[in-house]
């Protein structure tokens, strides 16, 4: 009997609940060692006014040269925000070297039909590439609709049909052939909630919840967490993105009861009990 373990790949921010700051709790939660590999270190995230950012770069290659001297095996790799077409090469060659792990890949591009401002078509076209070693792939729409070089929808409403279009592309550039779309608004919704596509070797499945406030900060985040570490734990995929789906929800209520600001990101820390019981 032994512990797992989690390559986790992603910055770290010390105000904002989001990235490695919220993972590593969540997972570590579901009972999995977790070791980050930062990307980047922010004092607060990009959503804040001023912030400051020491870029990771230059010493993930170190930082991951004595990983590998010390022999050290993951059961999984996830990778969340990838600075740079640098960054995502570095990365691509660490998956290289651990292809016995389980790759969940988070392309954090962007949102609501626009790149975040560092993103560029460049590094989606390397993020496009890395996709070939996913077990495990988690776009939003807008990362969906990059990822397969595709125009995003005018009104930011989508077909089930056409997900799963999209869907069975995004499968066939992976080894796993397992994609979870979040967080998009169907054309049948009423507009109070929201679905996460399921597409699991071909079966599909749609994890719908209620609508809750306006977008918070590192709630994907939070949702990826539930999601790899669930995965990682043995869970299949519908039940996982269940689990994933409610755990954000509850989070989500709670921001609401404390009026807290978009930017503050989740109130998880009250929950993480709960995980290992949903």
């Amino acid at each position: 009997m032994r512990q797992k373990k989690i390559a986790l790949i992603n910055d770290i921010t010390g105000f904002g609940r989001c990235s490695i700051t919220v993972e590593l709790p969540i997972i570590s939660a579901l009972k999995i060692q977790v070791c980050p590999l930062p990307t980047a270190i922010l004092s607060v995230h990009t959503g804040f006014e001023n912030y400051f950012l020491d870029d990771y770069t230059n010493k993930m290659q170190n930082y991951i040269d004595s990983w590998q001297l010390n022999e050290l095996k993951f059961d999984g790799i996830a990778t969340g925000f990838l600075g740079s077409e640098a960054q995502i090469a570095i990365v691509n060659k660490f998956i290289e070297n651990n292809l016995d792990s389980f790759v969940m890949i988070d392309p954090v591009m962007g949102d609501h039909g626009k790149l975040y401002t560092s993103y560029n078509k460049a590094m989606c076209v390397k993020m496009r590439e890395l996709l070939k070693y996913a077990d495990l792939v988690t776009p939003n729409l807008t990362e969906a609709c990059e990822l397969l070089g595709m125009n995003y929808p005018s009104n930011g409403v989508i077909s089930d049909s056409r997900l799963a279009t999209m869907a069975a592309n995004i499968a066939a550039k992976t080894r796993g052939k397992r994609v979870v779309i979040t967080g998009v608004t169907l054309d049948t919704d009423d507009g109070k909630s929201i679905t996460n596509f399921v597409f699991d070797n071909g079966k599909v499945n749609l994890v719908t919840a209620h609508k809750l406030g306006s977008d918070r900060s590192g709630t994907g985040d939070v949702f990826f967490a539930v999601l790899a570490g669930s995965i990682i734990n043995g869970e299949n995929l519908i039940d996982a993105t269940r689990k994933a789906a409610n755990f954000v929800t509850r989070c989500i209520t709670y921001a609401e009861e404390l009026n807290l600001s978009w930017n503050y990101g989740l109130p998880f820390e009250e929950f993480l009990d709960e995980l290992n019981h949903y």
